[in-house]
């Protein structure tokens, strides 16, 4: 204690308060020590360590049966019949597979922390940060002590254990964005190929071009000069009250212009493509999806209100601007013998965002 009191009465004495305006206190503030550590259980027990680690990894264990139950019960109560009963039953049991999953990766992963990692408190000095070799090799010594001390590296069985729970807490999430494709029917063959949907619109040889909504049918002659139409197949309007309506809208949907047809940059392959000046593309931008229908008659510019994407209508809907990455899909249109537009095929492209599976 005589040799503490005379290190303290030394320090006072040599302090000297700063320059300028700093307030002189004559009983400066020493740096408080950091408290003695407290061992656990854990540090003194080895048996209660093996139990730790083995509490550890049947918790991760215990998340992997609650992933593997989340899928299972996705298929033991299906919601197919519609049902209020089997929807509640599939929420549930499914909410409670995937609920243990995660709350005991959580758990597990606390209890890892508290009982079997090291809880000794360090000081770590400050101070500059500067991109030497030694400073590298320090960062590189840092990882590898905490995998010592963690116990990463040597622990295969919570390793293992924790590696399984996180691959397996996907799967539910996998089942359950699968299901949300139709099944196929002998009737309807593909509905259940994803690809062949995003593929395929409901414009077909001879199908009317309709104003959206309430599809009435367009005349060549009643659409004018610098116009902006926003069309549906008439086919669709039809539909408006019937499942799947909004899903096939989204991708049929098309605007339609009209500019002098010595505007009109064609080729060769798509000259007929048009008629009299009238050209129509797909409505839905080719960069995320939104609706491209800010029209801007003097340039001929497309405008995307979502990310600033813009094509060119006159030169085949092309990229002038923004992240989207290919133009617009155009349809095909011609008019019949009563003077109605109407499309001559189907979009040759798939309409809307890529994926992988485009060609």
């Amino acid at each position: 204690m005589a040799n503490e009191d005379d290190a303290l009465e030394h320090e006072r004495a040599s302090w000297k308060p700063s320059p300028g305006l700093a307030v002189a206190v004559s009983d400066p503030v020493r740096t408080p020590d950091l408290p003695p550590h407290r061992e656990r259980m854990t540090d003194k027990d080895p048996a209660a360590m093996k139990r730790a680690v083995r509490t550890v990894y049947t918790l991760f264990y215990l998340s992997v049966a609650g992933s593997i139950w989340a899928v299972a019960a996705y298929m033991l109560f299906p919601i197919e019949s519609g049902s209020i009963v089997d929807i509640r039953n599939n929420n549930l049991f499914v909410g409670l597979g995937i609920a243990l999953a995660l709350l005991a990766i959580g758990i597990g992963a606390i209890h890892w922390s508290k009982a079997v990692m090291p809880d000794k408190e360090f000081i770590e000095p400050r101070h500059a940060t500067r991109g030497r070799d030694a400073t590298r090799e320090g960062a590189v010594a840092v990882f590898e002590a905490a995998n010592e001390e963690s116990g990463f590296g040597r622990r295969a069985m919570i390793r293992n254990s924790l590696i399984a729970a996180l691959a397996a807490s996907v799967v539910p999430g996998i089942t359950l964005f699968r299901g949300l494709a139709p099944e196929s029917s002998p009737e309807n063959p593909h509905a259940g190929d994803p690809v062949y949907l995003l593929s395929h619109t409901m414009w077909k040889e001879g199908s009317r071009l309709a104003h959206d909504p309430e599809g009435t049918p367009i005349r060549a002659a009643d659409v004018t000069l610098g116009s902006a139409v926003h069309v549906i197949p008439a086919e669709l309007a039809e539909l408006s009250h019937e499942e799947g309506y909004l899903e096939e809208k989204a991708k049929a949907i098309v605007l339609l212009m009209r500019m002098p047809p010595e505007d009109l940059i064609e080729t060769p392959e798509r000259a007929d493509w048009s008629y009299d000046g009238i050209i129509a593309y797909s409505k839905v931008c080719t960069h995320v999806g939104c609706p491209v229908a800010l029209y801007e008659q003097q340039t001929h510019h497309l405008l995307c209100p979502c990310h600033q994407s813009q094509f060119d209508v006159a030169d085949g809907a092309k990229v002038i601007f923004g992240p989207a990455a290919r133009p617009l899909p155009q349809l095909p249109i011609t008019v019949d013998d009563e003077g109605y537009l109407i499309a001559r095929s189907d979009f040759e492209e798939p309409v809307g965002p890529s994926f992988w599976e485009r060609h």
